[in-house]
């Protein structure tokens, strides 16, 4: 513990990039974290959803994406058939957590099945449950989220098959402890997420800068490919593929597919770009999701027109009018609605689709509209905003830059917290553009 406490305060001191945990270090503070979410926050979700068994089933390499978040940190996939089962007894305020598999589900869920006594795996199963006798049996199936849609047909029908008729009655959707599970996040898992989003901002930082962009020469494919060769030589994954476009004075605003999947390849950066990226990063099981801008600077520039400035500050404040109608128990579309009506009666053309971010990138929980669906998201958007969650704040508000002659789109997007204080961003967020090549101060005339 002494040693996991120590991990943890050197990542909480906010550690460069160069100074990432290697992979064995990466390992104990998993598990000490996932031991942490299983003794503590497991059994207050079981509380909330009203589940006092949960049984997860998956197969190697087509493993439960819930499951998938719960193996121990040498485990890469799950072996043979796993089956996991915890059982909260909310009067003696105990939860077993107990693995029908040959083996040890790592330091935190021991085996509960010895193949020589019962063969039959199955079997095995229903003999914990009938010990136990739940009074609710959640499994994992979902017809809107997708991450809670684990188990699949095969395993479904065998257990069913297999679970006694008194007791077919009591298996329910684990969908909202299975979404509790995924969106919500620990106090240790915080400050770890203060480094991965600071992280990020470092590696777009030196990949917007004159050490990898040379005006009239570089592309914007060299420099995507660039971060992903960045983020896998300091030990780290993406979970998508980096992107980076350019609006400039001569180009007309494309539709939003733009800076996702129609955009032009190989485009040479050029002085007066304003040029855009989205990158994400995963490590120590959390993703980032960050969008950021910045200016290549003409001959004789010291800084971005101050049209481009505003613009900025312009992006700014639609993130504040959409953060400030945060508020727990509120669903997504409610909030959206809220926040784009007031943008609007401020004068902005804003659009807003900002998702849950986390455990996986595209994570559980409310959605807050999709760039093509600005009316609210049925089901997805009705669910309610709950406290320790994180969201990538991704919107972007359209701005008529008359010295262009054109409009140009303002996207931003920075991993936000909601707690029990309120909204804050995870590592700060761009307030202001970055400049190609940086300004440097030089003496003399």
């Amino acid at each position: 513990m002494k040693r996991f406490l120590i991990l943890i305060v050197l990542i909480s001191l906010n550690l460069k990039a160069q100074q990432i945990l290697p992979e064995r270090e990466r390992a104990e503070v998993i598990d000490k974290i996932l031991k942490e979410r299983f003794d503590k926050l497991l059994p207050k979700l079981m509380d909330n959803t009203g589940f006092d068994m949960w049984i997860l089933i998956s197969r190697e390499y087509n493993e439960d994406p819930v499951l998938k978040t719960m193996l121990p940190a040498t485990w890469l996939n799950a072996r043979r058939r796993t089956i996991l089962v915890f059982y909260r007894d909310k009067e003696a305020n105990t939860i077993e957590k107990l693995a029908v598999a040959r083996y040890n589900f790592g330091e935190n869920i021991k085996s509960a099945w010895e193949k020589e006594k019962e063969p039959n795996q199955w079997k095995r199963l229903i003999q914990i449950i009938e010990e136990r006798q739940p009074k609710s049996i959640g499994l994992n199936y979902s017809e809107h989220f997708n991450i809670c849609d684990g188990i699949v047909k095969t395993d479904y029908e065998a257990f069913m098959d297999n679970l006694p008729e008194d007791y077919q009655s009591k298996v329910k959707s684990a969908e909202q402890l299975a979404i509790g599970w995924i969106e919500t996040r620990t106090e240790t898992e915080m400050i770890i997420y203060n480094q991965l989003v600071d992280i990020t901002h470092d590696i777009i930082a030196e990949a917007f800068s004159e050490k990898v962009i040379t005006t009239g020469i570089t592309t914007t494919t060299d420099v995507e490919w660039w971060m992903r060769d960045k983020i896998i030589a300091l030990g780290l994954k993406t979970w998508f593929h980096p992107t980076v476009d350019v609006q400039r004075t001569a180009e007309e605003l494309g539709n939003h597919l733009y800076a996702f999947s129609n955009r032009p390849e190989d485009m040479v950066i050029l002085p007066g770009d304003l040029v855009h990226c989205d990158v994400g990063i995963t490590y120590l099981r959390l993703n980032t999701d960050c969008q950021e801008l910045a200016y290549v600077l003409k001959p004789n520039e010291t800084e971005p027109p101050e049209f481009l400035q505003k613009a900025l500050k312009d992006g700014n404040r639609v993130q504040d009018i959409f953060t400030s109608n945060f508020e727990t128990g509120k669903t997504g579309n409610a909030i959206l609605k809220a926040s784009l009506a007031q943008g609007k009666s401020e004068g902005f053309r804003p659009a807003i689709y900002t998702h849950p971010l986390g455990t996986y990138g595209h994570s559980s929980g409310t959605t807050f509209g999709m760039w093509d669906a600005q009316n609210g998201v049925p089901v997805n958007g009705d669910y309610p905003l709950r406290e320790n969650t994180v969201y990538a704040i991704e919107l972007n508000t359209t701005v008529t830059i008359p010295e262009w002659k054109r409009d140009i789109r303002i996207m931003l997007e920075e991993a936000g917290f909601w707690g029990e204080d309120g909204f804050r961003y995870v590592n700060g967020r761009q307030t202001k553009l970055l400049t190609i090549p940086r300004v440097k101060s030089h003496q003399g005339n």
